[in-house]
């Protein structure tokens, strides 16, 4: 028994010190949030918490915040499922279709390439592209674009699990007289529930962090959480302790998601990479 832990101590040591780089600037954060701002620039170890941070944040006149939250949750469920569903037919068509063997190459190439490009350098065409069909400042022109920039990596996750269902099943789907959408509705999404999951988490992650497309985007009623917070930076002051309490608040449903669907994530995740 000693013998084992000792053997294993390396590694848990390995994986503490990883986890303390992790959650240091996390638990700063938080902590920063209940600091007055004289405290947290005078870099005092030991102070008294205090709540008028989100007290500001939440409720004073001057702030959005409650509708910055909002706005978040409606953009990152409606990118999330039109991400989702769209990724989902698109690997169902590159390995179930009859495309030439180059096709499903070259397009998750392109898709990759395109992922790899900073959302920033293309936020200026699509704010240029929504005012031009009357877009800017909606949520559904945000929507798309959120869609967009998360469809490459929804692809090319849900192209693993598409692929790995077993043909047999389909083809015995397909003897029996069922349709393309009786079969995709019926057998392929059963069986890729776990990809489904983990996709549709880590597609509402990123679209809730995303900052450079929304701040483009959109305006005071349509602008999201990053957005708002980054307004806490003003002009002749850096309001740094209420920026600390917006973005502790920001991580909460990255966080209830991460909680709730953490077993599909390892799930989906794993099985994707060990078929």
């Amino acid at each position: 028994m000693s013998r084992r832990f000792f053997s294993a101590l390396p590694l848990h040591l390995t994986l503490g010190v990883c986890a303390a780089i992790v959650l240091a600037p996390v638990l700063w954060t938080i902590a920063a949030g209940f600091r007055t701002q004289i405290s947290l620039l005078m870099g005092d170890m030991f102070f008294s918490p205090v709540w008028s941070n989100f007290s500001v944040v939440l409720w004073s006149k001057t702030s959005d915040f409650l509708l910055n939250y909002r706005n978040s949750i409606i953009v990152g469920g409606l990118s999330t499922a039109l991400c989702v569903a769209v990724a989902t037919l698109a690997a169902f068509s590159l390995h179930r279709m009859s495309w030439p063997k180059w096709v499903p190459h070259i397009f998750l190439g392109w898709t990759l390439v395109f992922h790899m490009m900073p959302p920033v350098a293309l936020a200026s065409a699509w704010f240029a592209m929504a005012r031009a069909v009357g877009l800017e400042n909606t949520f559904t022109g945000l929507v798309l674009a959120h869609a967009t920039l998360n469809l490459p990596m929804a692809i090319w996750l849900m192209s693993v699990f598409v692929r790995e269902v077993p043909k047999e099943l389909e083809e015995a789907a397909l003897m029996d007289g069922a349709g393309i959408p009786h079969l995709l509705w019926h057998v392929i999404l059963p069986l890729v529930t776990p990809g489904l999951a983990a996709t549709s988490i880590l597609i509402f992650i990123f679209s809730w962090n995303e900052f450079a497309v929304a701040l483009t985007l959109t305006m005071k009623q349509t602008a999201t959480v990053p957005v708002a917070i980054a307004k806490f930076a003003q002009d002749f002051e850096i309001q740094y302790t209420q920026m600390a309490a917006g973005a502790a608040l920001a991580m909460l449903p990255a966080m209830l998601v991460l909680l709730v669907g953490q077993r599909y994530i390892v799930k989906g995740l794993t099985q994707g990479a060990l078929k």
